[in-house]
């Protein structure tokens, strides 16, 4: 009996079929969900390399109505640095207009900011957990199919009354196939959490870094009246 993907194909039974499909819907997941993140990413990142020299210049002159105007716009709203910087700023305008004390506005300004953070932290994590959830759920899919792949060994000794390797290659292959496959998909979907997981580490240190700046500018710009 040949062994070519073909080959064993035709002889995996129903189960280890829809197992197989199965893995093979959940890598396209996966695979789908790492590009569309990936670009989300790069997005984020060139808009704010668009937009980071146009902000400071303006806070640089002390513009700051003109900078959460720019921060603000829909073409900026992707990017990461325009939300950290347009919810600092509106929060320290509107804690000025109410008249509350530096400290007050300094504060508003921070946890303004912080909130920006988290919520576009969780748009960036947005298709992770289905990531998770393929990677730790994979091998036991792959595993489901491994016993019926066993089972088929077992039907195959039975039917030929013969324990030999003939009687039990379709069933043993079978199980073989599912368990790789089913690892092979939870390798992928790890690797693309990990390598995702590790980019929106550096978003949120640069994020926690514009509102530490933005804190500072705003406590300078205080200081100084």
């Amino acid at each position: 009996m040949q062994f070519g993907l073909i080959e064993m194909w035709q002889s995996m039974g129903a189960v280890a079929k829809t197992v197989a499909i199965i893995l093979i819907a959940l890598s396209v997941i996966t695979i789908y969900l790492f590009i569309e993140r990936q670009l989300a990413f790069s997005r984020a990142r060139k808009k704010s390399m668009e937009i980071a020299p146009k902000l400071a210049d303006l806070l640089k002159n002390g513009q700051l109505k003109e900078a959460l105007a720019i921060a603000s716009k829909k073409e900026f709203k992707g990017s990461h640095l325009a939300r950290v910087t347009a919810a600092g700023i509106e929060e320290y305008l509107a804690g000025r207009t109410s008249n509350l004390s530096v400290d007050e506005q300094l504060e508003s300004a921070q946890r303004g900011c912080e909130r920006a953070q988290s919520l576009f932290t969780q748009e960036l994590r947005r298709g992770l957990s289905v990531m998770a959830t393929i990677a730790t759920s994979a091998p036991f899919i792959g595993l489901f199919g491994t016993i019926f792949g066993i089972i088929n060994a077992f039907r195959g000794m039975a039917l030929t009354g013969s324990g030999g390797i003939g009687a039990v290659s379709a069933g043993i292959a079978e199980a073989l196939i599912t368990t790789a496959f089913g690892i092979a998909v939870a390798v992928i979907a790890l690797w693309a959490f990990n390598t995702l997981n590790s980019r929106i580490e550096i978003y949120n240190t640069e994020m926690e870094n514009t509102t530490s700046q933005l804190t500072d500018y705003f406590v300078r710009t205080t200081e100084s009246k």
